[in-house]
């Protein structure tokens, strides 16, 4: 039965590929146009649905903390005797690097200095720009956009490990939509979150070929344009497949290691030769401003200040698109990855682990770019990709620093794009946990295309249209993850009741709920 459908084409792989093969189509043949299109509707999104994404984000956040302390923590994402897959620290790895690396490395310094040349409300080049842009930064890429991961694995790893679903998204949503999920409601779902994920992966590879060769325009003189931008995707993607055909545990596992001992390396560095304690005193006094003003920046939508209306839509909005696009991607990815740990140690771990990294590796390379940049104007004036090479080369070791970054952004580039192929094999092959290789084939080429083409599309700068398909296909995925969050409470609460569980667990209802749980799975 599990060769026959790996052998089998799903309704998904057809409908989610027919539209990503129609709109590589168009992109290439139209970029222009393309670019233009999808611009014109993301800025639409984000003025009109600004207030909803500031809302959910933070209702998502507040609900995935409450399950910390709720009995429902208690439940293992598993059999009652499952046990974990991987080590804690390996575990962690997979995670960070498939959820957020690539962004870290091209944003972590050139977000702040933006930030602190045009602030939100602050005067440009002052104190208040400066707190404020690591502030900003920590909104961006700290607790929010975790939680929204966190929520889709939860649900995911919930309904295949622990009730026995197939590993589709649809499945989650039994408990509310009922067998209407095994038919062309399912298939919807599925094809939904497919392309989003497409959009999201594609996104993060399009602006990690513009750092790739950004950096080798900096050190080597290399050209800065889509032509050798699409040689480094074709490259990567060769590489990546490659990666992929060794399977979960020997490729990304490997990758993942090896991503956190070049970004750990990196970091030391920074924290060395950087103005070390200027970055000390900005982790904290950021970490304080976050803290204290959490509520006021997780909700404000500037509704009676352009300015910052303007600024939201260009950041923080722009980033919880693509964060929301990435979702089940990087969902589908940690559920797989998280199998046999309790609800509470996966929320703790997923909301934690990597707001801790967020804040410490912004500090250090975001205080570090503005000081290098107060000192020598020009850093300013440079474009994201080439940004961080440029502070390299004010700083002692600069050569080993920008070649360390470079081999990060390639890491994280082909432990994405990885995790991708895998993700997008299982959604497109009935939730099988061992999609076929031509299926990954397919799916890593659509990847790299369509990352080409929206570099094509972008403008000048790249970043236009990436930035754009993000936010639009993020929209639509956004009901299916607020549908997905109530389905899994309403299923893991109704199991909270059944096995009695509050701060004394009932034992006689928590053993013959196991052994009813064996008898099922029989």
């Amino acid at each position: 039965m599990l060769q026959a459908q790996r052998r089998k084409l799903s309704n998904v792989f057809i409908y989610a590929g027919s539209v990503v093969g129609i709109l590589v189509i168009l992109g290439a043949i139209f970029p222009d146009q393309f670019g233009r299109i999808s611009s014109a509707i993301a800025t639409w999104i984000s003025h009109t649905f600004g207030w909803y994404y500031m809302l959910l984000y933070t209702v998502i956040l507040g609900f995935f903390a409450f399950l910390i302390f709720s009995p429902i923590g208690k439940l293992k994402l598993g059999k009652p005797d499952d046990k974990p897959d991987f080590n804690r620290i390996s575990w962690i790895t997979m995670l960070f690097s498939a959820g957020m690396g690539i962004g870290l490395v091209f944003y972590g310094a050139s977000e702040p200095i933006s930030d602190y040349l045009s602030p939100a409300t602050a005067d440009p080049e002052t104190k208040k720009a400066m707190a404020d842009a690591f502030k900003y930064s920590f909104l961006d890429y700290g607790f929010h956009p975790w939680a929204v991961y966190g929520i889709v694995a939860l649900a995911l790893a919930y309904a295949q490990f622990r009730k026995g679903e197939k590993g589709l998204i649809s499945r989650t949503l039994r408990p509310i939509l009922g067998n209407k999920v095994e038919g062309w409601m399912g298939d919807v779902i599925d094809a939904l979150s497919v392309f989003a994920t497409i959009i999201g992966v594609a996104v993060s590879l399009g602006v990690g070929a513009m750092q790739i060769n950004g950096g080798l325009n900096y050190l080597f003189g290399l050209p800065n344009n889509k032509l050798v931008q699409g040689i480094i995707i074709a490259i990567v993607t060769v590489l990546f497949l490659y990666s992929a055909w060794s399977g979960l545990s020997k490729g990304i596992q490997y990758l993942s290691n090896l991503n956190m001992f070049f970004a750990a390396l990196l970091l030391i560095v920074i924290l060395i030769v950087g103005p070390t304690v200027l970055i000390l005193n900005t982790l904290t006094n950021s970490v304080g401003h976050y803290l204290n003003s959490f509520f006021e920046i997780s909700l404000d939508s500037a509704p009676l200040n352009h300015q910052k209306s303007k600024w939201l839509q260009l950041w923080t909005l722009n980033y919880w698109g693509w964060w929301m696009s990435w979702s089940p991607f990087v969902g589908l990815f940690i559920a797989r990855i998280s199998k046999g740990r309790s609800i509470r140690e996966f929320a703790i771990a997923v909301l934690g682990a990597p707001f801790i990294v967020s804040v410490i590796w912004f500090s250090a390379f975001g205080t570090t770019g503005i000081h290098v940049g107060q000192a020598h104007k020009k850093i300013f004036d440079m474009p994201p990709e080439t940004q961080l090479f440029g502070i390299f080369s004010h700083l002692p070791m600069s050569f080993i620093l920008s070649m360390v970054a470079l081999l990060l952004i390639s890491s994280f580039f082909i432990t994405s794009a990885d995790s991708a192929t895998y993700v997008l094999g299982s959604q497109t092959s009935f939730g099988t946990l061992y999609p076929s290789g031509f299926v990954k084939i397919v799916w890593g080429i659509g990847l790299a295309a369509i990352a080409y083409v929206l570099l094509l599309a972008g403008g000048d700068t790249g970043l236009d249209a990436l930035q754009s398909a993000a936010i639009i296909s993020a929209l639509p995925f956004s009901i299916v993850v607020i549908m997905m969050m109530i389905a899994f409470y309403k299923d893991a609460n109704a199991e909270r009741k059944f096995l009695g569980l509050s701060l004394q667990p009932n034992e006689k209802q928590h053993q013959f709920y196991v052994k009813e749980q064996e008898k099922h799975m029989k």
